[in-house]
């Protein structure tokens, strides 16, 4: 039986689909008066410049690539200087045929998709706005790793047979800080320690609190929980570092800001969250189900006879 081809109509003219790895970009450029053809390129800035020059000395107007990693970005933004429409695709909604997995099929398959007028492309923020995300995004990451620190430090407190979790509702509050500083400097008289920083609002008894934190600190745990405050009071510093790089970006959308906290339950660092995950140019979604969907927030579709399937939602975006 013979097989039989199915053509696509093409909208776009010329068109070069891209395969982004970490060290190659494999192009391949098809369209009304050139040649198909693909040719690999290197990563390096040079490379990706040879790129440009070829697709616009072919007048290929418009490209596509996969939101693969890290690896697009550097891509994009060599690849902006040139008169070329770039769409970054989520790699989901482009797979190629089973068994047909190879570099110049998948960039062939995306140049193919692309001319058909068959991709859309993802958000991209601008510059300025991707600044923002990735401060406001490492800060997310520093927050987690001072709590996971405190945690450890509970654990140790607990290897210690130090019941403080027991007797205090807040382990990285003041009264909890000020107990833990004085046990890791060796404080022997308990009842004074704990008699410096005790307050009506502790449900627990001066007297509980001392059975408490009587508990067997040795040397090595003491050494550990050192490192673990030293390892928290860098990342404090840092933290405040990147709260006044945050601050220094987040200037020109003050009004943005302002607006976002009349929303209940929304306050300043929620607002920053937002603008940087989403931005301030509201015309790039067709719709609010269209924002939805962008930020995970909306179930897909997937029925199948008359039943509807669960399906995951979007965890995070490369983009």
């Amino acid at each position: 039986m013979a097989k039989r081809t199915v053509e696509f109509e093409q909208v776009i003219e010329r068109g070069c689909g891209l395969d982004v790895h970490r060290d190659t970009v494999v192009a391949t450029v098809m369209g009304k008066g050139i040649q198909t053809e693909t040719r690999t390129f290197g990563t390096t800035t040079s490379s990706l410049k040879e790129l440009g020059e070829w697709l616009e000395r072919l007048q290929v107007t418009d490209g596509a690539m996969e939101s693969t990693g890290i690896y697009w970005k550097p891509v994009l933004h060599v690849l902006r200087e040139y008169p070329l429409n770039l769409l970054v695709v989520n790699a989901r909604h482009i797979k190629n045929v089973p068994g047909r997995k190879t570099d110049k099929a998948d960039s062939q398959w995306i140049c193919k998709l692309l001319i058909s007028g068959l991709l859309k492309g993802s958000f991209i923020p601008p510059e300025n706005i991707q600044a923002l995300r990735d401060l406001h995004r490492y800060k997310k990451k520093l927050v987690g790793t001072v709590a996971s620190e405190k945690n450890r430090i509970i654990r140790v407190l607990e290897d210690a047979n130090i019941k403080l979790s027991s007797v205090v509702s807040d382990t990285s509050g003041v009264t909890a800080t000020y107990l833990i500083k004085g046990l890791i400097e060796g404080c022997k008289d308990l009842e004074k320690l704990v008699s410096e920083c005790y307050h009506k609002k502790l449900q627990a008894t001066p007297e509980q609190i001392v059975e408490a934190i009587n508990g067997r600190l040795t040397p090595h745990l003491t050494f550990l929980l050192k490192a673990m405050q030293k390892h928290i009071q860098s990342v404090e510093e840092q933290l405040a570092e990147i709260d006044a790089e945050i601050e220094r970006h987040i200037k020109d959308f003050e009004k943005e800001v302002e607006l976002l906290q009349t929303i209940p339950g929304v306050g300043r660092e929620g607002a920053i969250g937002i603008v940087a995950e989403i931005g301030v140019d509201m015309g790039v979604f067709p719709s609010e189900h269209h924002l939805a969907s962008h930020s995970g927030m909306c179930p897909g579709n997937n029925e199948s006879a008359g039943k509807k399937k669960a399906q995951e939602h979007d965890r995070g975006t490369n983009t």
